[in-house]
């Protein structure tokens, strides 16, 4: 018999908990939820767990207590709790990217001084099993890249703009009333969640440290209809995408939104469902695809780290134990860039565009709601060179705005 204690009883608690009673139902896995920690016990007084609710830490973390389930979410009072349980030589399985992107290093170094395990398989994929497969299934690759949609929030909002023409502000409302969206969405449409993720991932994946407040990041909140409009005229959307890339001593690492072709692998990627691509040296371009949020797929991933705890199933250990990366933040290879510009003159504004880059397509008939935007496909040799330009262009244009959106082939 195998106790476990919950840490919180919210969306990913209460389905971990489910799928326990299934497990042991099915298959006689013989598992025992010892303890649920609640913030308000009152709560649960008709429930069919109320005599295993509890409001004390210290009552839930008892000494037969084997594994550690935190499910509460946030940064505080999580760490301590995950600290104390690893300090008490329980292991610990973890969903919560807020806590391992800031903590991760020092509760893992804790774990190994405890001689437990600290699983976090859910932190960065939900459903999609993406740490286990960099750590372990290809362990034998150099990789060079990860190219992500890693926030299924902000998938759905960029979906519905696309195929229902919704406006960004519609589309959200509509994600908070299904659920994907929170009260107070800023963590996802502001980049700041696909951040954190990519900077677990990417410290696996090319073993050095990323710190997710180092990663430059942009959201989802000024794309608009005009973005997907000017998109399509090549064949493309828009995605908000989690890019990491290993370069000689250096590596790129930046989330923001970037037109993707529609027939690619991850332009097919709609609605709340999230995609890593993975490049190694040895398997080439691997594609790893499955809802990222949302009660059953994350607390799948949960109970599949408490299955491997309790079959004794140990990968290589994960560790944040590298050196700190050098980190680019410019996208500095030759690239197409989608530019929009808003100014005084359309005309002087297109004869600037097309007097810098020899390779520019001008968009025509798209020229904003004041009739005073361009927009144009250009190819340019580095980031650098697409913010040399807009320094350069003349005052007498009079810019009102500059914008530019990376394109990725």
């Amino acid at each position: 018999m195998t106790t476990v204690a919950m840490l919180g009883y919210g969306t990913v608690g209460s389905g971990v908990v489910e799928i326990i009673g299934n497990s042991n139902r099915r298959s006689g896995s013989g598992i025992n939820v010892s303890g649920i920690l609640v913030r308000n016990a009152d709560k649960y007084k008709e429930h069919r767990h109320c005599r295993k609710v509890n409001e004390s830490f210290e009552d839930v973390l008892t000494d037969d207590v084997d594994i550690v389930v935190e499910a509460m979410g946030g940064v505080h009072p999580a760490y301590d709790y995950v600290r104390k349980s690893l300090e008490s030589k329980k292991h610990v399985v973890t969903a919560n990217k807020d806590l391992i992107a800031e903590h991760g290093a020092r509760l893992l170094e804790i774990a190994k001084e405890n001689g437990v395990e600290l699983r976090f398989e859910a932190s960065v994929g939900g459903g999609i099993p993406i740490l286990k497969s960099v750590s372990d299934c290809l362990v034998g690759n150099s990789i060079s890249s990860v190219t992500a949609i890693l926030n299924g929030t902000t998938n759905f909002i960029l979906t519905k703009m696309e195929e229902e023409g919704m406006q960004y502000r519609e589309a959200l409302r509509l994600a908070q009333e299904l659920g994907f969206a929170e009260a107070d969405p800023s963590s996802d449409v502001l980049g700041l969640d696909a951040a954190r993720k990519l900077s677990i991932l990417s410290t696996l994946a090319f073993q050095r440290k990323l710190d997710w407040k180092d990663i430059r990041t942009a959201g989802i909140d000024t794309v608009d209809s005009a973005d997907f409009r000017y998109a399509a005229h090549d064949g493309c959307s828009i995605k908000l995408l989690a890019v990491s890339r290993l370069q000689e001593d250096c590596v790129y690492a930046a989330v923001s939104p970037v037109v993707v072709r529609k027939d690619s692998q991850l332009g097919r990627v709609r609605n709340e469902y999230n995609a890593v691509l993975v490049e190694g040296d040895a398997v080439g371009d691997v594609l790893f695809t499955g809802k990222g949020a949302g009660m059953m797929p994350t607390a799948s991933a949960v109970f599949a780290d408490i299955a491997d705890i309790i079959n004794n199933r140990k990968a290589e250990a994960a560790t944040f134990d590298y050196e700190n990366a050098v980190l680019k933040s410019r996208w500095e290879s030759e690239a197409a860039w989608l530019l929009r510009i808003r100014s005084s003159s359309r005309i002087t504004a297109m004869k600037e565009l097309t007097g810098r880059f020899s390779n520019c397509r001008i968009i025509a008939g798209e020229q904003g709601e004041q009739g005073d935007e361009v927009a144009a496909f250009v190819r340019a040799g580095s980031e650098a060179e697409i913010d040399l330009f807009e320094a350069s262009l003349p005052e007498s244009l009079e810019v009102r705005s500059f914008r530019k959106m990376l394109v990725l082939e």
